[in-house]
């Protein structure tokens, strides 16, 4: 698991743990409160409206005019829906997990990232410190408790030929077995459409030979294996991309093979003192100085520049982040185009081009 870095400005660091007593006695009593809401079958389910819905919520549509029964706060619960999916996506999960995934999270918070359940229990999974989940710094990151739901879900013999209920009990044990059946449909129209927004995939990770949202050499698997800090041969930057976006591209590509440094400024890569050099969120705010526009220093800030866009309507431009959450990713990158991003990845290494293939992603935003 990731390691937790403090200090001004951090790029990298898992959503911090809310503490007090009177907010934990709060979140408490919210949780005890919803968690009696949360009994009750959603009916028929539209999954093509719901499909429809969720990504409009995900193309940056006002949370208002989004509709999605069975779930009362649409805006909040979507992106954490999205970070179930997208972590199965990167861990190779089939479809089938992510939808026991989900479903149990519907049940056991409402797909909220809770303060607070029974006894020690957090999070979306409700999972306990006490009982080997993590920390409760860790479990309270939806892409750590993802990962240790789907660790546990993988060693259950057999899973995939068990139900929704009987996949998620052998995880949870809980003391209502038969409670993640009714959420079976929604999870199911939620992996669906959110798998179709990811653009290395079309129904999930394991169904991308048919379903695939890119054709082939879209997700840059074809330009093969790209040494660290070289341009793939035959890779140029798109004439059809905005002016400002083929700038910052053609700034960014000039830092290439520099060594990464964190929280350096990005303004003298080459030079001999290690602070001019580049990490993840610097790369973009300088390419982007360089091409007229005006970038915030940190991935927590740029997370919220310019406006949200699917991962399926990718251009070249675009700031795509990953690692820790959508709210508070770890990691930014920016698309080159033709399925390639450049980023300045950690400590030890260059900035260097990878293709889209090796991402997963947790949200882009336009900032042209």
């Amino acid at each position: 698991m990731k390691g937790i870095v403090a200090g001004i400005g951090v790029l990298c660091l898992s959503p911090l743990l809310l503490t007090g007593a009177a907010l934990m006695a709060a979140s408490a009593s919210e949780a005890a409160q919803e968690s009696a809401q949360f009994t009750g079958c959603t009916g028929t389910v539209d999954t093509e409206k719901i499909t429809e819905q969720v990504i409009k919520l995900l193309d940056g549509a006002n949370s208002d005019t989004v509709r999605i029964p069975g779930l009362d706060l649409p805006a909040e619960q979507v992106p954490d829906a999205q970070k179930i999916v997208a972590t199965g996506i990167g861990l190779k999960v089939p479809d089938r997990g992510q939808i026991v995934a989900l479903a149990t999270a519907i049940q056991e918070s409402r797909l909220r990232n809770l303060t607070a359940g029974d006894r020690d229990s957090l999070g979306l999974f409700q999972q306990r410190p006490s009982k080997g989940w993590g920390t409760a710094q860790q479990i309270r990151d939806p892409i750590h408790a993802s990962e240790k739901f789907y660790q546990r879900l993988l060693t259950v013999d057999g899973w995939q030929q068990l139900t929704v209920t009987q996949a998620a009990q052998a995880v949870q044990q809980s003391g209502h077995p038969d409670a993640y059946a009714q959420w079976e449909d929604l999870a199911t129209s939620l992996q669906k459409a959110i798998a179709r927004t990811f653009p290395n995939t079309g129904q999930g990770a394991t169904d991308q030979s048919e379903t695939s949202g890119c054709g082939p050499g879209e997700d840059g698997s074809g330009y093969g294996r790209i040494p660290e800090g070289t341009v793939p041969k035959g890779y140029t930057i798109p004439e059809d991309a905005p002016a400002e976006a083929r700038r910052a591209i053609r700034w960014a590509m000039g830092r290439l093979g520099t060594l990464y440094q964190w929280g350096g400024s990005c303004t003298d890569a080459h030079g001999p003192d290690p602070m001019g050099r580049c990490d993840c969120s610097s790369l973009m705010q300088q390419a982007y100085k360089h091409a007229g526009v005006t970038l915030t220093r940190t991935t927590y800030t740029q997370v919220n520049e310019g406006k949200a866009v699917s991962a399926k309507a990718l251009v070249p431009g675009d700031l795509i982040f990953s690692r820790g959450t959508a709210a508070r990713p770890e990691h930014v990158g920016l698309y080159m185009g033709e399925g390639l991003v450049i980023e300045a990845p950690r400590t030890g290494k260059p900035v260097r081009i990878t293709p889209l293939k090796d991402w997963t992603i947790l949200a882009v935003r336009r900032v042209l």
